[in-house]
């Protein structure tokens, strides 16, 4: 049983931690060429506008991650209909809530730009972007409810084939329309929209000869299901959502502290941040049908192996992009520096250094919140989400600023992920002890009694 449970934990795993390394590439990609094409002005724009796209990632997760667990759970159950319902409310919510970016895009996007810190210098750049973003917003997140659908729908497969897919041709489509056609940053933006479309054809693949066990069907949308669904993918979106938070309260800390060039230095490493926690993330999303369906079936075994393999694959995974980071570290920022900026090299390599010090404590906190939402505790993982999301993070950057200025903002990080690590170990390890003791309380009643 043991041997199974971890054929079926590396395979979930590793095929979502390359779809989420491919996912991440959408702004990597955009860093890389935006530096090249634009420079330091491009990076700064594009990373006032990156938290914008975080809160739309976060929201696709949280419908698509919310509904695909109560759909993992009632397929477990057999109540087959119930299961089709909900995967019919997730589109419809994605439709709906897309609808209403697409329109803050066309309408509010100077002034979501300024909100944001973009100054004179880069507001024309930013606002471009967001606004390319924004209306393309109906495409991400029904691809994130597609992705996730899929996936535990025993197709996990699929699932990498069109992160991927999508990730790889938004590659070529940022060197193309940066290039060649010269489109400037609505060009890098462009291409970033284009592969969840790209994705979304991908994952219809897996309707054709009946392979899909869930369907759209024609039922009203109920106000216990879109909550239902809302908080089961709660945490998944406060896990994106605080990657936005960071980001805004980091670029504002910075933006007085170093200006435009210190801004520039935090977007190389928060992009290159946001592959190494794609990873975790992948790590998380490839546990959740396992934890979903062993929770279905009461099998509190199968739960805590599925949850000792994730942690020490986060710990592991940890420890080797520290290494690489450690080691590698000049040839990566030279890589996002194309002006050669020697303040923006400086930068960039200290906080390279640090902040990926806080990796360690990051991938367990993403795979208790994970492992917490796909086992209805719902309540504790928004706990822990906030925790290292806005409650903590935001006080740590502004009280170690004022400290040690730039070095305190990167140690803001690690510290918040510790002390949200040590949070979540107790949660988990206080909620594991009750079921326990509720196991042995149910095995101990006679036979004959029930």
């Amino acid at each position: 049983m043991g041997n199974y449970i971890l054929k079926d934990f590396a395979k979930y795993v590793s095929l979502n931690i390359l779809g989420m390394i491919g996912l991440s590439c959408y702004i990597l990609a955009d860093t890389f060429f935006i530096a090249k094409a634009l420079g330091a002005t491009g990076i700064a724009a594009l990373n006032f506008s990156i938290s914008i796209y975080s809160v739309i990632h976060g929201i696709g997760l949280m419908i698509g991650i919310g509904g695909a667990t109560r759909y993992s759970i009632l397929k477990s159950q057999n109540d087959d209909e119930k299961a089709h319902a909900v995967f019919t409310t997730c589109m419809k919510l994605g439709v709906l809530i897309g609808a209403v970016f697409a329109c803050i895009g066309i309408f509010g996007s100077r002034n979501l730009a300024v909100i944001l810190g973009a100054d004179t210098t880069t507001l024309p750049l930013t606002k471009t972007y967001l606004t390319t973003i924004l209306c393309f917003t109906p495409f991400f997140i029904i691809n994130n409810i597609m992705l996730a659908f899929v996936r535990n729908d025993h197709n996990p497969n699929l699932s990498m084939t069109a992160m991927l897919t999508g990730s790889f041709s938004n590659i070529i489509l940022d060197y193309l329309f940066m290039f060649p056609l010269r489109m400037g940053m609505f060009g890098a933006a462009f291409a970033t929209c284009l592969a969840p479309i790209i994705s979304i054809g991908i994952l219809l693949l897996h309707f054709r000869k009946g392979k899909a066990q869930f369907r759209y069907i024609s039922c009203n949308m109920n106000w216990s299901n879109i909550f239902d669904i809302f908080s089961l993918g709660l945490s998944a979106f406060i896990t994106e959502v605080s990657s936005a938070v960071v980001l805004i309260t980091f670029n504002l800390v910075i933006l007085n502290l170093k200006g435009n060039l210190g801004v520039a230095s935090y977007g190389i490493v928060a992009n290159i941040a946001l592959v190494g926690v794609s990873v975790f993330i992948g790590i998380a999303q490839g546990m959740q049908p396992l934890v979903s369906y062993g929770y279905g079936l009461q099998d509190h075994m199968v739960l805590k192996k599925v949850l000792k393999y994730a942690v020490i694959t986060s710990l592991t995974i940890a420890f080797i992009m520290y290494l690489g980071m450690y080691f590698k570290v000049n040839f990566i920022v030279g890589i996002f520096n194309s002006d050669g900026n020697f303040e923006i090299a400086r930068i960039a390599k200290e906080g390279l250094i640090i902040y990926f010090i806080g990796f360690f404590f990051a991938g367990i906190n993403i795979i208790m919140t994970m492992y917490l939402s796909s086992s209805e505790h719902a309540k504790e993982a928004f706990a822990i989400s906030m925790a290292r999301g806005c409650v903590l993070i935001v006080p740590m950057v502004f009280l170690l600023s004022s400290i040690w200025e730039m070095t305190g903002i990167w140690l803001a990080f690690v510290a918040t992920e510790c002390i949200v690590t040590m949070i979540s170990l107790w949660t988990v390890a206080k909620l594991r002890k009750t079921a326990d003791n509720h196991e042995k309380v149910f095995t101990s009643i006679p036979e004959e009694s029930y």
